[in-house]
């Protein structure tokens, strides 16, 4: 049975003086603008918050996979970083990833890193725009 997530949005004004928020179905918001989306400052954007859903979705898959292959982590911090251009768009998702896994080296810990971020639902929703795999750096 599908899961459905919810959101919403409004606006007020033209694209360059307006500004508006954006509700998630938790109850947070977040304001918007465009001089936060185009100049980085002032707001909340749009790929903010798809760069948390990254960034929480690989850590998920990733926790997965190392648990599938019989190496649970103790603990693993992922962040996203989604890059914009006015006038062209999404352009990447930059994956970071550090994690305590016992039991594993370096470039296990990588492999699998590449394995999650291959299978993750959001990178696959992002198919569309270049996703790459910064650095996995196994801690301990």
């Amino acid at each position: 049975m599908a899961i459905t997530s919810n959101a919403s949005a409004t606006w007020n004004g033209d694209l360059a003086s307006g500004s508006g928020t954006a509700t998630l179905g938790s109850g947070s918001s977040f304001d918007m603008s465009w001089k936060a989306r185009a100049e980085s400052g002032g707001g909340s954007t749009p790929e903010e918050l798809i760069a948390g859903a990254h960034a929480s979705c690989f850590s998920m898959a990733l926790s997965n996979t190392l648990a599938e292959a019989g190496h649970p982590a103790e603990s693993l911090a992922t962040a996203a970083k989604v890059s914009f251009v006015a006038g062209t768009g999404i352009t990447g998702s930059a994956l970071t990833v550090s994690g305590r896994v016992p039991g594993i080296d370096q470039t296990q810990f990588a492999d699998f890193a590449e394995q999650a971020k291959a299978g993750c639902p959001v990178s696959q929703a992002l198919a569309g725009v270049e996703i790459t795999l910064e650095s996995a750096t196994l801690e301990g």
